[in-house]
Order: C-alpha cells, then sequence, then structure tokens
C-alpha cells in the first residue's frame, strides 16, 4: 500500500483497463461515508484501527502521552485521504457485502414467514433468531430473489452462484497521488452469443503512450462481416489471414473462426454479411413467361373452338363424314381440353391444381390419342371392306370406335387412380435447388406413377403412328391416314424431347418446358390433322363432293360441267 502512494508508481496505471467485481452505488452511500467516526462503533476496532493507520495518529491518550504518536481528534475527514488508501464510492467487494446482508435479511424473513404460518419450529413454540444454525438459511437463500435499492436483482443459479456480471473499469490517474475508476463497460456471461461484453470506446482514457492510436493485440488487421479468420502456419495464433466465407454462408461479426449458414428460408447477401429472405419462385401469370403461355393456351383454344364449329357447320359434307363424324367432334373436344388443361399449371401450386394437374393431362390426352388410333383402324377396316365377299363391314359400326376409346382411355384411368389412391401429387417447397428461391411446385408424390402415365401416352402414340403409316397409301376416298402419321411424328418427336428436357431444368422452367410441349403437341395433332381438310372447306369446296377423290389441287374438265379433282 505504501508503494502505491509513490506519484512515480501510481502513474503507471493510468489508462488501464481492468475487470472488476460488478458495482452500484447506493443513493446517500457517500454521505453516509463523510460522516462516519470512530466514536460511531462500540466494540467494533476495525475502524478505530483503521482510522489510525489511515491517519497517522492514534486515539490512546496513553500512546500521545509517551510522544510517539499524534493524536487523533476523530473528526478527521475520509475524503481527505487518497485513493490508494480509501476510496468514497462502493466499490465490488463492498457492494457484494452490502447484498449479502440484503440477501440474509430476506432469508430470515421467508424463514419467519415459514414459522408463522406452521408452528411446527421448537415443539409448537415460535423459533428465535438467536436459535436460527447457519445451514437452516441455505434452503431459503437458494431460492431467494429480490431486487435491492439500486434496482440489481440479486439471486442465485443452479450452482448455488450468485449471477453477476463484470465492469469494465478504466484507471485514470492525477498528479496529486489520486485516481478515479470510470465504468466503461460491462461483461454479462448470462447474455445471448455475441452481446457478453459491450465497451464504450468513446470513454477510454489511455495511456499517454498509445499516442491516442488503440492498442492492438494481433499482428494484422480485423476480419470484418463477411470473412473469417484462417490460420497461418508456424507463427503465433494471434496471426492470421482473412478469408472469404463460403458460398451460402455469412459472418455478422468482426473476427469469427467460422462461418455459419443462414435458415433454409434464407440465404446470404452479396456482402455474405447478412441472411436475407429467400424470393419465392413459381410461374405466375403476372410475369411475361407466364403471360405468354396462357395467352398460347388460349388462342389455341378459340382455334380450336372455330375448327369445332366450321366441322358443325359443315358436319353433312363429305369430308366432315369422312372416317366417323363423331369420332372428329371426341378429337376436337379432347384437343380443346388439352390447351385449358394446361393453364392448370400456371399459377401457385395448390391442393387441388397439383392434384388436377397431371391426372387431367393424361386422360384427356389418352382420349385423345385413342380417338387417333380408332379413326386409323377405322381407315383400314373401310378399305377391307370394300373388298368382294369381306366380312369386315360388321366391323364398320360406332361400337367398334368407341370400344377402342373407352378400352384405351379406360386402362390410363385405371394407372391415375392407382397413384391417386397410393401416393397422389401434393403442393411441396424446395429451398435448396436454386440459389436464393423458395420453389412452390407440385410434388409428384410418385415419380414411377408419372412416367408411367407418359409411357403409356407414348405406346398409345407408337400405336397410332405405325397403324398410320401402314395405311398411308390405301386408295380410300378422303384418307387421311398421312396427316396421322405426320402428327403422330410430331407428337413423339415433341415428348422424346422433353423428357431429358423436363429433368434437366428447375422450378418454374420445369414447368414451363411441360406446358410448352402440351402446347406443342396438341397444336400439331390439330394442324397436322384438321388443316388439310379445313383448306378444302373453306377454300375448295368444289371438291368436298362424295364421287370425288381428295386432292390439293382442282382442274375443270374441258367437256363436263363436273369439276374433278386429281391426286
Amino acid at each position: 500500500m505504501q508503494e502505491l502512494q509513490k506519484p512515480s508508481n501510481i502513474q503507471n496505471f493510468h489508462g488501464t483497463i481492468s475487470y472488476t467485481v460488478h458495482s452500484n452505488e447506493p443513493l446517500g452511500f457517500r454521505n453516509f461515508v463523510q460522516k462516519i467516526r470512530p466514536s460511531w462503533v462500540k466494540g467494533d476496532g476495525f475502524i478505530q484501527v483503521f482510522w489510525e493507520q489511515a491517519f497517522n495518529c492514534s486515539l490512546k491518550l496513553s500512546d500521545v502521552l509517551e510522544g510517539s504518536e499524534n493524536i487523533c481528534t476523530g473528526e478527521e475527514k475520509l475524503e481527505t485521504l487518497p485513493g490508494t488508501s480509501f476510496e468514497m464510492g462502493m466499490t465490488g467487494h463492498s457492494y457484494n457485502v452490502y447484498n449479502a446482508a440484503h440477501a440474509v435479511a430476506h432469508a430470515l424473513h421467508a424463514m419467519y414467514e415459514l414459522n408463522s404460518k406452521h408452528r411446527k419450529w421448537t415443539k409448537g413454540r415460535s423459533l428465535t433468531f438467536q436459535a436460527v444454525q447457519p445451514w437452516q438459511l441455505h434452503h431459503f437463500l437458494r431460492n431467494i430473489l429480490f431486487n435491492n435499492s439500486v434496482r440489481d436483482t440479486v439471486h442465485f443459479d443452479e450452482n448455488r452462484e450468485l449471477i453477476a456480471g463484470f465492469d469494465v473499469t478504466n484507471w485514470v490517474t492525477f498528479p496529486n497521488n489520486s485516481f478515479v475508476r470510470v465504468k466503461v463497460g460491462r461483461l454479462e456471461p448470462r447474455v445471448p452469443a455475441g452481446k457478453e461484453l459491450t465497451v464504450h470506446d468513446d470513454q477510454i482514457v489511455w495511456h499517454k503512450s498509445f499516442n491516442q492510436v488503440l492498442p492492438c493485440s494481433v499482428c494484422n488487421d480485423n476480419c470484418y462481416p463477411g470473412y473469417r479468420k484462417k490460420k497461418r502456419e508456424e507463427v503465433p495464433f494471434c496471426c492470421y489471414d482473412c478469408a472469404v466465407c463460403p458460398e451460402g454462408t455469412i459472418s455478422q461479426q468482426k473476427d469469427l473462426d467460422a462461418c455459419i449458414n443462414c435458415p433454409d428460408d434464407q440465404h446470404p447477401n452479396i456482402d455474405q454479411n447478412q441472411c436475407i429472405p429467400k424470393a419465392l419462385s413459381y410461374l405466375s401469370y403476372e410475369e411475361f413467361l407466364g403471360i405468354i403461355l396462357a395467352n398460347l393456351a388460349i388462342s389455341f383454344s378459340l382455334i380450336t373452338g372455330l375448327v369445332f364449329g366450321i366441322f358443325v357447320k359443315h358436319q353433312d359434307t363429305p369430308i366432315v363424314k369422312a372416317n366417323n363424324r363423331n369420332l372428329t367432334y371426341i378429337l376436337l373436344s379432347s384437343l380443346l381440353l388439352c390447351f385449358l388443361c394446361s393453364l392448370l399449371f400456371i399459377g401457385q401450386p395448390g391442393k387441388a391444381t397439383c392434384f388436377l394437374q397431371q391426372v387431367t393431362f393424361g386422360i384427356i390426352f389418352s382420349v385423345a390419342l385413342s380417338v387417333i388410333l380408332a379413326k386409323t383402324i377405322i381407315v383400314i377396316l373401310a378399305f377391307m371392306a370394300t373388298k368382294p365377299g369381306s366380312g369386315m363391314r360388321k366391323w364398320m359400326r360406332k361400337r367398334l370406335a368407341n370400344a377402342i376409346i373407352l378400352f384405351c382411355s379406360f386402362i390410363q384411368v385405371g394407372i391415375c387412380t392407382v397413384w391417386l389412391s397410393t401416393s397422389p401429387p401434393f403442393p411441396d417447397v424446395d429451398m435448396h435447388s436454386l440459389n436464393g428461391k423458395i420453389i412452390l411446385e407440385c410434388n409428384q408424390g410418385s415419380a414411377s406413377m408419372f412416367y408411367t402415365v407418359l409411357g403409356y401416352l407414348g405406346i398409345l402414340a407408337a400405336v397410332s403412328f405405325t397403324v398410320a403409316f401402314l395405311a398411308r397409301n390405301l386408295p380410300d376416298a378422303f384418307n387421311e391416314a398421312k396427316f396421322i402419321t405426320f402428327s403422330m411424328l410430331v407428337f413423339c418427336s415433341v415428348w422424346l424431347s422433353f423428357v431429358p428436357t423436363y429433368l434437366s431444368t428447375k422450378g418454374k422452367y420445369m414447368v414451363a418446358v411441360e406446358i410448352f410441349s402440351i402446347l406443342c403437341s396438341s397444336a400439331g395433332l390439330l394442324a397436322c390433322i384438321f388443316s388439310p381438310k379445313l383448306y378444302i372447306i373453306v377454300f375448295k369446296s368444289e371438291c368436298n363432293k362424295k364421287e370425288l377423290t381428295l386432292s390439293w389441287e382442282c382442274d375443270k374438265l374441258k367437256n363436263s360441267q363436273m369439276q374433278t379433282c386429281t391426286c
């Protein structure tokens, strides 16, 4: 203590930063200290001994008479003592004693209240405080919880340790051998990670040797948010490099050893120093791609409806009656529904749309392909029935075409029923396939069932193409086998290219690929099968006669009023 009073030594502590036990000064404490006198306490020798040592005097008259000590008046001022000998403010140790006294008082009060309620102490008599044993207070101290006069909470944790932090203290010394300790921060162990230490740099007074530059305990600059510390080989641990956080991770504080991952619904920003919400991704009616596909679907639907109307208007002409007029109507209706079903794939996925998308598409396309297969078979049977003695005429009834359509469609309906009953499609969220995107999609439930539906459509298309190819050169009036052959070639080309393209895309572009395939294949069927007939109905009506054969050019016969179409 005597060494600390020397100015040459106390100045060495100027600007020192230290951890001290947390303290808070109760109201009126400093006034109380200023009024302390050694005569106040009877039987407490500590104050008298301290008073004599602090003021270098004696309170005993015998020592004064011997001339060895100066006499203490008892009116000396404690505030005149240097800070190295006595501090007027409440220190951390004094604050702990202050809280300890109040904790014991609260424990005794709790014990007294319990005694008042139960009266089970010492044979029915009230327990006097003189008879309290220290161990009897342990239970009450363990559960103590109160706010002291400065509103600090006092209580103990599960390990019976006082829950308290530390103050970050800045020592400021003065030439007159005095000093003050200024609180410039706080260390709170029981707070969220990263917020344990709080320091107010602007309040710190540094030693003059620092030259107003903050001291640094590392041999390189800090690693700022977005970077992490990377250890250097064969150098002190405080030396390190700063490496950019790996893709998909962030760091929000300086000098972190490792970067952290963002939550699933968030992703790093460009600087990789914070997480931002991911954007929802699905094929919307409001974006350009969705608008184009929706307009195409509606446009093709209107064109199909127009073709349907033209055929109904000319339903009694030979070219409409050829190859079963009812089959033509069913095919146009199914193509109209094919175009419209593509609209189910646009918009935010929901339970109903996911449930209906693939099933509706699969069944409607099966009906369309079944009709095409039935029309092709009717062409073959019609040619065979023209041969003398042929027994094929009995098969040339509507029941055969209807049976083909029902049988082929029923198989697809059965596949879809099994699919929906075992593992139906449902709305799903994909947070990992695209960076910064949350993909809202329809989970197919069972991928094998989805590809079974596509596979069955492929089988129908292949059979229709094969039958139409074999019947393409039959000399029948208004034979549309050639057009069916070409339409099936377009259909198969579209869907063969669909599978690898579908598997190589993600999110809304996967949905767009399927919509595009539906529209292209349906438009191919519409154009290849019905455009030649529309051309004759609208522009070559003179060729639309039963006694004439199908032709693209009509020449007037010189010696007849009848126009003849030649192939």
